[in-house]
C-alpha cells in the first residue's frame, strides 16, 4: 500500500492517521506492519465502509475539500469496496540498526555467508550476491539501471535482488542508487580475509 509523504510525516509527529482505499481485494489487513520512508507504519485498524458513511472530518484529514471530493477520487480507482484504515508510526526500520552493525562474530558471518550461497543457489541467472556488493563498492550513488545493464539483466530483477542484500542489512538505498552499508563493507573484508 502506497503513503503519501505528508500522511508519513504526519505519522512520524505521533499522529495517528486515517486513509480510505478502494480494493476489490485487500492487500493489508490490522496488524500489517510496513517499512516506509520514515520507518514502520503498522495497520491498526481497517474497517469496510459505505462511501456515503465517510466522515467529513477524515476527508479533511485526507487533505481532502470534502468528503464529497475524497469519494470522487476513490471512484477513480473503479470497482471495489471501500476500506477506511488507521495508520501509526511504528518505530524505526529494524534495517538501519542492523547495516550500521559491522561487528561480524563468526556465527554472523557464517549466516550471512550461508544466505548469500542460498541465492546464488536459487538464481536462474547463476551466482551474483559478491559481484552486486562488489559493483555497488566501487560505484556508489550509481544507477540502478546502469548496474543491472553491467550485469546483462533486465533493472526490476536486479532491483528485486538488491532488496534482498538491503534485508540482511548489506546495502543501503540512496536517492539515486545504492551503497554498501558499514555491515556490507566489514562483510566483504570478511570474505577477502
Amino acid at each position: 500500500m502506497l503513503l503519501q509523504r505528508w500522511l508519513l510525516d504526519e505519522l512520524a509527529d505521533g499522529t495517528v492517521a486515517v486513509t480510505y482505499r478502494r480494493w476489490k481485494k485487500p492487500n493489508v489487513r490490522a496488524g500489517t506492519q510496513m517499512r516506509t520512508a520514515i520507518g514502520v507504519v503498522s495497520v491498526v485498524s481497517m474497517t469496510l465502509i459505505d462511501p456515503s458513511e465517510i466522515p467529513e472530518e477524515d476527508a479533511h484529514r485526507g487533505r481532502f475539500a470534502s468528503a464529497d471530493d475524497l469519494r470522487s477520487a476513490l471512484d477513480g480507482f473503479g470497482d471495489g469496496s471501500t476500506y477506511r484504515i488507521e495508520l501509526a508510526y511504528a518505530g524505526e526500520d529494524p534495517r538501519i540498526a542492523l547495516r550500521t552493525d559491522d561487528d561480524l562474530d563468526d556465527a554472523t558471518f557464517e549466516h550471512l555467508r550461508t544466505r548469500l550461497a542460498r541465492m546464488d543457489a536459487r538464481s536462474p541467472h547463476g551466482p551474483w550476491t559478491q559481484a552486486v556488493l562488489r559493483a555497488i563498492e566501487a560505484q556508489p550513488g550509481r544507477r540502478a539501471p546502469d548496474l543491472a545493464a553491467e550485469f546483462g539483466r533486465e533493472t526490476q530483477p536486479f532491483k528485486t535482488d538488491v532488496r534482498k542484500l538491503k534485508e540482511l542489512g548489506l546495502t543501503e538505498s540512496l536517492r539515486i542508487g545504492y551503497q554498501l552499508s558499514p555491515r556490507g563493507h566489514a562483510l566483504l573484508d570478511r570474505l577477502d580475509a
